[in-house]
Parts: structure tokens; C-alpha cells; sequence
């Protein structure tokens, strides 16, 4: 690494990028999955804890003066209100304080608001702390997705975003199984059973706390802010660890980058960053995240009366065909994750919301003509979602490597939180009017309006989606701090078009200079 003064910062040319990217899959990079990623599996459970224990909290017995509509209407609303904003004021917060930092923070405010969610003696109490749960799950999304992607070596950066993205699921599993067993009141007292769900999730939450002391800030955000000597003792330490463990040597890295030190980026500078310099992607990340939000509550809202209504399903039995639809969901990412770091993102990105939209096309048709039955609707589902669920991982994937490092948290949050508002507020509104009507036609015209839009999302993704598999973040979009005189990335897509920043954005932006 050398150094240079620059202004009130330094010039720094570093090789600690490629270093990272070389490095092979070894225990450290387990831990950095677990210390992380097992957060997803935690909203996945609180989600459909809350969803399952709805009845039980309106029962007279249950601690709370609450009706079934409250839980499942305004907590819910809260919930998703709070992971907006949450996502939206912590994502500004860990592009400006550092990655660990604010994954340490946002994971302890969502431990504490859960842990209080537990003992609500009244409605406000419950819903103010539900609020504040998602308010910390929201800044969960940018503070790590930002330090996988960073850790992560650009080899297997697309399955392991994308599997752990996907562990939503699979704590949407354990969730509709523990709902069965913390609401039998054989076991449980009516006013006990839905508070030790929540208190559950509280003590999971600390352990994932305990595990995470040990994951390090990310080397790529100390050395943009002037920390390159701690970034650099943070990566010798890793790849003494590894070689270590494998007993070689690690091959030699391949590559530098120039880059000015600064403290801080501005908002505007972020936000014409990402609108302007990056447009294209821009418009890639919303498509992307408005199809999957409404795909999902096409099907998933009204999940329950969809199946009491037109199939008499008991609503005491439901969980169990959610836990197999959510099954599905897990499944996707898990075994589909390796083809978009190996057939590449724009043909998986595209593949995937195209024939999720397809899919549910035919299962609406099937819907609409009588000729499923609980059984084989959810079975439909399954495979819909097997592949929405791949789709919808990658959208996260999607903004958290193709605009540059110092926006990298703060798009994550913007673009969650449009697609979370979607899929949280007009989703409903809209699907509920459908859904809420009984008749056979009116349903199969929510899947039709779901599955459009996917179908939508995926002929952009076909146009616009970036061929970013195997390559190093600062090759898919130059830092905001690169000394003047960084190259684009040379790979070229269709027609000449560069895939950094839009082909007229270089040389005329400020933030480059």
C-alpha cells in the first residue's frame, strides 16, 4: 500500500480489494455467514409468529385488549412502517459510521424492542414496540448486506447474498411451527404462550449479538475513510487465518486501486449518484423490487382466508401449508444461488421473474377454472416461489453491488424500503379488495396483477440487469473517492455501453475529481 497527501486527505493506492477477492471459502467466511446472516431467519419468524398468533391475542385471556384485525392491520402496518424508516435512517448512518458499527446497533435495538414486545400489558404498549422492532430490522438490510458484499470474495458473493437473503424463509418455518405450540394451551396459559414467542426471538437475537463481536468492520469502508492502517491489519490477520487452515500459501492478488480519503460523502452527492450517474440501475432496482413485493402479496396476503374460503381448510390448519410454501421459498435461493455466479445475473435475474410470472399466470388460469384444490394449489405455489424467491433475493443483491461503496448502505435502505412500502401498504389495499370478496374470478385477477408485474420486472432485468458475476465491486461501479484517472470497468455490455457508471457520467462528475 502506498500513500500520498492529497488536499485535506490522502492518496492511498491500495491492493486490499483484490486481496479479499482471492481469498478461497474458509471457516472465517462461515462465520461472517452465521454472525450475519442469521438475521434474516429472525424476521422471517417474527413475520409469521405475529401473523399465527393473531386469533390468540384477541381471545379474552390473552393480556392484551386487542382485536384480530388490530394485530394483523395496524401492527403489521407499524411493523413495516417502522422497517421503512428504520431502513431509511440507519442505512445514512452505516455509509457514514461503518458497517459493524451499525449492524451491532440496529441488531441490539431490535433485541430490546422484541424483548419488550413480550411483556405488553396494553394495545399502545404493543403496537409502539412493534414499530420499534422494525425499526431495527430495517436498518438490519443495509448494515449487512453492505458488509457481506464486502467481505464476501467475488467468486461466491451471489449465492451466499441470495442464500442468506433467502433464510427469511426459513424462519418463516420455524415461526408457523412454534405458533402451533406456543398457542396449545395445554401447554401453555393463553397469556404465556404468544409471550415466549417473542421472548425467543430476543434471545436468539443476543446470541447472534455474542457471535457478531467477532466479525470485523469492512477493510473496503476503513480504507475510503481514512483507516487504511486498520484495514490493512484486518486482512493480513484473515489471510494469515487461512493460511493457516489450508496449510498453502494464498496465490497473489491481482490488482489496485487509487483512491482519495475522505470522511464523509454528501446526500445530494449520493442521490445524483445513484439517479443520475446510475439511472439505468436505478430503474433496474425499482423494477425489481416492486415485482417481487406484489408478486408475494398476491399470494401470501389473504393466504389464510384464501384457503378457508374456497377450499374449507380449518383456520386452526393453515400454518402448516404456509411452513410448506415457505419451504419452497428457501429452497430457491439455496439451490438456484450458485447459477447466478456461474451462468451470471442477467440471464438468472431475468429467468427467474419471468417464470415465477409465468407460473402463477397458469396457476391463476387453473384457479379460475375449478381445478385446484388446497392440496394443489399450494403446490403451485411452491414452485412459484421456488423461483420468485431466487428472483427476490437477487433484487437485494442487485443494489448492493452495482452502485459504488460509499452509497452502497444508503441504496440498499431507499430501495427496501419503496419496495417494502409496496408490498407492505398498497399491496394490501389493493389485494385485500380483491382478495376479501369471495369470488373465484376476483382472486385469480390478484395473482394475474402479481404475476404481470414479475413478468414486468423481468423483460427490464433481460435489458438492464449487469453482468457483475466474478467481478470485484470496484470493477462493477468505481468508488465515489477513485483518484481521477481510474479506469472504468472494461468489460463492456451490449452496444458498447460501459457497465460502471452511464456512458456520459464519467469525467463530468464532481465526485471523481
Amino acid at each position: 500500500m502506498t500513500t500520498a497527501q492529497a488536499g485535506t486527505g490522502r492518496t492511498v493506492t491500495t491492493d486490499i480489494p483484490a486481496r479479499l477477492d482471492r481469498l478461497p471459502w474458509s471457516r472465517w467466511h462461515w462465520t461472517i455467514v452465521i454472525g450475519l446472516g442469521t438475521v434474516w431467519i429472525l424476521d422471517g419468524l417474527e413475520v409469521t409468529v405475529v401473523g399465527n398468533i393473531a386469533s390468540r391475542l384477541s381471545e379474552p385471556g390473552s393480556g392484551l385488549p386487542i382485536t384480530s384485525g388490530e394485530v394483523t392491520g395496524l401492527a403489521a402496518a407499524l411493523y413495516v412502517a417502522g422497517a421503512c424508516s428504520g431502513a431509511l435512517f440507519w442505512g445514512r448512518l452505516t455509509d457514514k459510521w461503518g458497517r459493524k458499527k451499525l449492524f451491532m446497533i440496529t441488531l441490539a435495538v431490535y433485541l430490546a424492542a422484541t424483548a419488550l414486545t413480550a411483556v405488553a400489558f396494553d394495545t399502545w404498549w404493543f403496537f409502539l414496540f412493534r414499530f420499534l422492532t422494525g425499526f431495527g430490522i430495517g436498518g438490519e438490510y443495509a448494515a449487512i448486506n453492505s458488509a457481506i458484499d464486502e467481505l464476501i470474495p467475488k467468486e461466491y458473493r451471489g449465492r451466499v447474498d441470495l442464500m442468506i437473503n433467502g433464510s427469511f424463509w426459513l424462519g418463516a418455518v420455524f415461526g408457523s411451527l412454534l405458533s402451533i405450540v406456543a398457542l396449545d394451551t395445554d401447554i401453555f396459559a393463553a397469556d404465556v404462550g404468544w409471550r415466549l414467542t417473542f421472548a425467543l426471538g430476543a434471545v436468539l437475537a443476543l446470541v447472534i449479538l455474542l457471535v457478531r463481536r467477532h466479525v470485523p468492520e469492512s477493510p473496503r469502508w476503513l480504507l475510503i475513510h481514512g483507516r487504511d492502517d486498520e484495514a490493512e491489519r484486518i486482512v493480513s490477520g484473515i489471510e494469515r487465518e487461512i493460511e493457516r487452515e489450508s496449510g498453502e500459501p494464498l496465490p497473489r492478488a491481482e490488482g489496485e486501486i487509487t483512491i482519495h480519503q475522505r470522511r464523509s460523502v454528501s446526500f445530494l452527492e449520493i442521490g445524483r449518484t445513484v439517479f443520475s450517474d446510475y439511472r439505468r440501475r436505478a430503474v433496474l432496482g425499482f423494477s425489481l423490487f416492486i415485482g417481487q413485493a406484489f408478486l408475494y402479496n398476491a399470494i401470501t396476503f389473504g393466504f389464510g382466508a384464501i384457503l378457508t374460503t374456497f377450499f374449507d381448510v380449518p383456520s386452526g390448519n393453515t400454518g402448516y401449508y404456509f411452513a410448506v410454501i415457505a419451504l419452497g421459498n428457501f429452497f430457491g435461493p439455496l439451490l438456484l444461488g450458485k447459477l447466478f455466479d456461474t451462468v451470471g445475473r442477467r440471464i438468472m435475474i431475468s429467468g427467474t421473474y419471468l417464470l415465477s410470472g409465468l407460473l402463477l399466470f397458469g396457476t391463476a388460469w387453473l384457479f379460475g377454472q375449478g381445478s385446484l384444490t388446497a392440496t394443489t394449489l399450494t403446490a403451485c405455489w411452491c414452485v412459484v416461489l421456488f423461483f420468485a424467491s431466487a428472483g427476490a433475493s437477487s433484487a437485494y443483491l442487485t443494489v448492493s453491488e452495482v452502485f459504488p461503496m460509499e452509497t452502497r448502505a444508503m441504496s440498499i435502505a431507499f430501495f427496501y424500503a419503496i419496495g417494502t412500502a409496496a408490498g407492505g401498504i398498497s399491496g394490501p389495499l389493493l389485494f385485500a379488495d380483491l382478495t376479501g370478496t369471495g369470488k373465484v374470478g376476483d382472486t385469480a385477477l390478484a395473482f394475474q396483477i402479481g404475476a404481470g408485474l414479475m413478468c414486468l420486472a423481468g423483460l427490464v432485468a433481460a435489458v438492464l440487469a449487469v453482468r457483475a458475476e466474478r467481478r470485484s465491486l470496484e470493477d462493477i461501479a468505481t468508488p465515489l473517492t477513485a483518484a481521477p484517472g481510474e479506469a472504468e470497468p472494461a468489460a463492456r455490455e451490449g452496444g458498447g455501453k460501459s457497465q460502471g457508471r452511464e456512458p456520459d457520467a464519467r469525467g463530468s462528475n464532481p465526485a471523481t475529481a
